[in-house]
């Protein structure tokens, strides 16, 4: 029988470090994901996603089975990026005439506004949804799973997976495609 994700994190927390590879294993697709679409950058997600791993193993027992822990990771994922943001910024700041040296920070742009922004205005579309589409739409587009995985995991067809998958993106792209005679404006970044 599959451990749950509390089980495996309660596991890890009573020191059970092995529990932590069965986590790694689920969750990387959505660590990795999470962490490109934040960077813009493979090799800088890839690097993340192993610190967030590590950074997990003793912080992963403070998971009280509150919420789903795929909503804790993404959050705790999250947090360690933007963190990893402002220390490159800093350091940039702190050290000018190593700039050269840092080189990642120069694809990078100067202001996150337009994509906080951005995320802002999506994370209320989502809050918008219908809630088996908006969950179809996380696992899918945002977590990485297949139809077939989203199927067992709700316990739905996936027909029914791909038309709430489907119904999800057409209601996004009418709650965040500016409407008719409004002036759009789009982030640069």
């Amino acid at each position: 029988m599959t451990e749950s994700d509390y089980e495996l994190t309660q596991a890890v927390g009573r020191g059970a470090i092995s529990s932590m590879g069965d986590l790694y294993e689920r969750h990387r697709p959505l660590v990795y994901s999470l962490c490109l679409r934040m960077t813009g950058n493979m090799s800088e997600a890839e690097d993340l996603t192993q610190e967030i791993f590590i950074q997990l193993l003793g912080k992963v027992g403070s998971f009280r089975g509150e919420s789903r822990f795929s909503s804790w990771l993404y959050r705790f994922t999250t947090n360690h990026v933007l963190m990893y943001f402002r220390r490159t910024t800093r350091r940039r700041e702190r050290f000018p005439y190593l700039a050269d040296e840092i080189p990642a920070i120069h694809d990078r742009p100067v202001s996150f506004a337009p994509q906080l922004l951005d995320r802002i205005a999506l994370d209320a579309a989502l809050a918008k949804l219908p809630s088996g589409s908006r969950s179809v739409f996380v696992k899918f587009d945002v977590e990485g799973y297949n139809h077939e995985e989203i199927a067992g995991i709700f316990g739905c067809s996936v027909g029914n997976s791909k038309s709430q998958l489907h119904k999800a993106r057409r209601r996004l792209r009418k709650l965040l495609l500016p409407q008719k005679g409004t002036k759009f404006v789009p982030s640069c970044g």
